[in-house]
């Protein structure tokens, strides 16, 4: 569906009573920074805020509906896209700072004075930025499949892992690739994902395209430049955090979990056996469960 479909809503015109699901939510707009943002609020109200950062590439739709779903439950739920991605307008980065200010921005529009951040892959590198700038707008820091800045085996990926990731178009054999475990049990679960994220079929997100993808690697590539310096800046982390992988991660090392669990201060992991870079896709039931008791 083009986004011109959408009208132009201002935070003051959202419900306070949120009904919706991830499937049924209306993709809504909002100026900030000179960016147009794509976003959808669902779930629950009262509990903090909890804002989603997607993975690269992805969109409003390429989360999991039986994990947002499960988290909206208990809290609000708030997606969006990335400047320059989906339906939002402008261009991500260059940098993840840049793009980590621009939603601050976002949040700030929305009238948003304190929130729960939740940040897959590169979404993780934007969410520990927004807490390194704007602490107090970050209650409680969820960071699922990422790395931190310098981290080593983050300048940029392994050949398989980059060719699939940025193919010029996506296919249900590269996200089963790169994203799940390989093993049967694994591959089974990223077929059930497949048909779920693809379960929306009124409003769809536009697709991401190639200028965002390769924008996106730049920053992963910058984000990933060897810096033993850089790494001691999640020691300046004083928010509650939890920190979230599978066990055998061929996008982002597994390892890097147990590193950033051991720099930031308090910070709680788990880590989920037999499941890759999506394995809050694979058992979206049971990270929802983890995430509300965290959050909670």
């Amino acid at each position: 569906m083009s986004t011109g479909d959408v009208s132009t809503e201002t935070a003051t015109e959202v419900p306070v009573t949120l009904t919706a699901t991830h499937e049924t939510a209306e993709t809504r707009f909002v100026d900030a920074g000179g960016v147009r943002f794509a976003f959808r609020r669902f779930g629950a109200p009262g509990a903090t805020p909890l804002v989603m950062l997607q993975h690269f590439r992805g969109n409003l739709d390429n989360w999991d509906p039986a994990l947002t779903d499960a988290l909206a439950g208990e809290r609000e739920v708030i997606l969006v896209d990335y400047p320059g991605a989906g339906s939002s307008s402008g261009e991500f980065g260059p940098t993840i700072a840049d793009t980590a200010r621009r939603m601050i921005a976002f949040l700030t529009a929305l009238e948003l004075s304190e929130v729960d951040l939740l940040g897959f892959s590169i979404g993780g590198f934007v969410a520990q930025e927004i807490v390194l700038i704007r602490p107090a707008l970050v209650r409680r820091l969820v960071l699922a499949a990422t790395a931190p800045k310098g981290g080593p085996g983050m300048h940029g990926w392994r050949d398989d892992i980059a060719e699939n990731a940025r193919r010029p178009e996506t296919s249900g054999e590269a996200l089963l690739y790169i994203f799940f475990a390989h093993t049967d049990t694994s591959q089974a679960k990223g077929m059930e994902f497949l048909g779920r994220f693809m379960a929306r079929s009124e409003d769809r997100d536009a697709p991401t395209n190639l200028a965002l993808r390769d924008a996106q690697y730049d920053a992963i590539v910058e984000w990933g430049i060897p810096d033993h310096g850089a790494l001691q800046r999640l020691t300046a982390i004083r928010r509650p955090t939890l920190i979230i992988q599978g066990d055998g991660d061929l996008m982002i090392p597994t390892s890097l979990s147990h590193l950033m669990a051991g720099l930031i201060p308090d910070a709680q992991i788990r880590i989920y056996p037999d499941s890759a870079h999506a394995f809050l896709f694979q058992e979206p039931e049971q990270v929802a469960a983890d995430v509300n008791a965290f959050l909670a």
